[in-house]
């Protein structure tokens, strides 16, 4: 990190910025909904991505959408060791 540069820890996110994971569109031909849910997985705590999932869900996304090597994020996320909440969530709202 540069020297100018000033961590920041424990950020709020408000629903805004959390619904703006909704928009993301992908560069390549991944699922749109795949990469939304890495996307979030990978730059919200586990508390906000819970959040993101309740609002991806009532906007009818696929939470079982999956990658160009077809695996979902649930598969992924299970290989991590830490990511235990995140896993519980995806399966909270029918990730399988």
């Amino acid at each position: 990190m540069k020297k100018d540069k000033q961590k920041v820890l424990d950020e709020v996110w408000d629903e805004s910025r959390i619904e703006s994971f909704l928009e993301l569109q992908p560069a390549d031909a991944c699922d749109a909904d795949f990469y939304r849910l890495q996307k979030a997985y990978q730059g919200m705590r586990a508390d906000d991505f819970a959040v993101f999932l309740g609002l991806f869900a009532k906007g009818n996304h696929n939470i079982n959408a999956t990658d160009l090597n077809g695996r979902s994020l649930l598969s992924y996320v299970k290989e991590h060791k830490s990511a235990g909440d995140y896993a519980a969530a995806l399966q909270q709202h029918g990730a399988c």
